[in-house]
């Protein structure tokens, strides 16, 4: 009896000492489950609570509401302690995470979730010229409709939150367009961070190769000017040197559909609906972090750490350029006659890269009938491939002094103002001979998406026109830092 009772207080001094020893260095789901849960929302925002009140480097606040009717999170660490982001933007670069955007592919959030606690800890190098924001989990309405069952080829977690928000919008296709409150508080947070590197954290699916980890960074003519060049030249080659120094290997996002990588892919146009392509309006440098969900969840996790600390280390040492091409960015639409609305890919430029795939063979499915794709992980290769990552313009629009447009079309108002985009209203009732648009020919998809049925192939004339236009009609000038917007 009194061996058993000696045992039990063994036991319960060595739980209560693990506890503590938990609760002092902020292990995180994901640790305790050895690696193969992902933390709840809960517990994802009471963990960044019990850091900010452990550690003053670190702010958490909330910021808008979501369609959930839950608000946005965001949680900042900065060595100085200060959290006023009107003085922050000018001597710092600011580099903003975003997690959770799909929340079956959650690796991002529980990375930022060990990266904040490592450097509030000091476990890995305080940077010195950066500031890092997160957006904790940003798709709070899919992170709570949680189960197993929505990504049965994904290799882990455990459990997670399904891709569609309270509403179902996929809001990766929503940045544009500001549908939901979502992504309208995501713009009011952009604004007010303002951040120089903007990441968002993936899991792709499709193909299966060697690397655990593919980036997606803004289409870089797209991106245009210095800007582009910094991304193309500096950027993406040095990111994937530390990467590589660093044992995680990583690749341009494979983008290719029904056929080996090996034969070739191209480059990910990211249109201004998704978050990268958004944060390249404002001359942002983004990218996706891209796992890949063969993988196992604890590495696809610790890769996506490591990738995190290393674009931290990145941006630190090049804050004075990053901070400097932006600042120039700002005045370029001064050279600017016309500005791009669509782009081809060009099929004879690409740049040839070592490709760590495996050997891939086309076989009849059992079920279809048709041909598949099977890859065997038996048989790595690695093969010198085309990757085509060349845009160019193919259509454009003549940039005017302005745009007019009357007052009662409500949500233009309302997503310039979100957007900060400057105008006046007519003092009285004007006739302005104006140049006007007219659609001459479109045409749309028989079927919804997004909340939408979206047109295709439209064509307008324009025509001169003097036009009546009410007092209070809105005159948004495009001589504006928001002028791709």
């Amino acid at each position: 009896m009194r061996i058993l009772l000696i045992l039990l207080i063994i036991v319960f001094v060595s739980c209560k000492e693990q506890i503590a020893d938990e609760q002092e260095n902020f292990i995180t789901p994901f640790e305790i489950s050895k690696g193969i849960e992902t933390a709840t929302y809960e517990e994802t925002i009471d963990f960044y609570k019990e850091l900010a009140r452990e550690f003053p480097q670190i702010n958490i606040q909330t910021i808008g509401d979501t369609d959930s009717g839950i608000p946005l999170h965001i949680a900042t660490f900065n060595p100085e302690s200060d959290f006023n982001f009107q003085k922050l933007t000018a001597n710092k670069t600011i580099i903003f995470l975003n997690n959770g955007i799909h929340p079956g592919e959650s690796d991002g959030i529980d990375a930022t979730m060990m990266l904040f606690r490592d450097l509030a800890l000091e476990k890995i190098p305080t940077p010195k010229n950066t500031i890092i924001v997160t957006i904790p989990i940003y798709n709070i309405g899919g992170s709570l409709d949680r189960s197993s069952k929505t990504r049965v080829n994904q290799s882990g977690p455990v459990h997670y939150g399904f891709r569609g928000n309270a509403r179902n919008f996929d809001l990766n296709r929503d940045f544009i367009k500001s549908d939901t409150k979502n992504s309208r508080t995501f713009a009011q947070i952009f604004h007010l961070v303002k951040p120089d590197v903007f990441v968002d954290s993936h899991v792709s699916n499709g193909a299966d190769y060697q690397y655990t980890l593919s980036h997606l960074f803004t289409q870089h003519d797209k991106l245009g000017g210095e800007l582009g060049d910094f991304v193309e030249r500096i950027m993406i080659p040095q990111l994937e040197k530390s990467m590589e120094e660093a044992g995680w290997p990583v690749t341009p996002y494979v983008n290719i559909f029904n056929a080996p990588p090996e034969s070739g892919f191209s480059q990910f146009m990211d249109y201004p609906r998704y978050s990268t392509g958004f944060a390249s309006l404002w001359n942002t440098l983004g990218l996706m972090i891209e796992s890949h969900m063969l993988k196992p969840y604890d590495q696809r996790v610790d890769g996506t750490f490591e990738f995190l600390k290393q674009i931290i280390s990145f941006c630190d040492t090049q804050h004075e350029e990053i901070k400097a091409i932006r600042d120039r960015a700002k005045l370029r639409h001064d050279q600017w006659d016309y500005y791009p609305t669509k782009w081809e890919l060009d099929s004879t430029r690409f740049k040839p890269i070592n490709f760590k795939g495996f050997q891939a063979d086309t076989l009849t499915s059992e079920i279809t009938g048709k041909a598949r794709l099977k890859y065997d992980r038996e048989i790595p290769t690695t093969k010198e491939i085309k990757y085509y990552n060349f845009y160019s313009p193919v259509d454009s629009v003549k940039i005017p002094d302005a745009y007019i447009f009357g007052k009662q079309w409500e949500k233009i108002v309302e997503l310039m103002e979100l957007n900060g985009i400057t105008f006046t209203q007519l003092e009285k009732d004007s006739l302005i001979r104006v140049e006007s648009y007219r659609i001459d020919q479109y045409n749309t998809s028989p079927y919804p998406y997004e909340g939408h049925y979206p047109h295709y192939d439209t064509t307008v004339i324009p025509t001169m026109v003097e036009k009546y236009f009410s007092q209070g009609d809105y005159l948004i000038p495009t001589d504006q830092e928001g002028i791709r917007y």
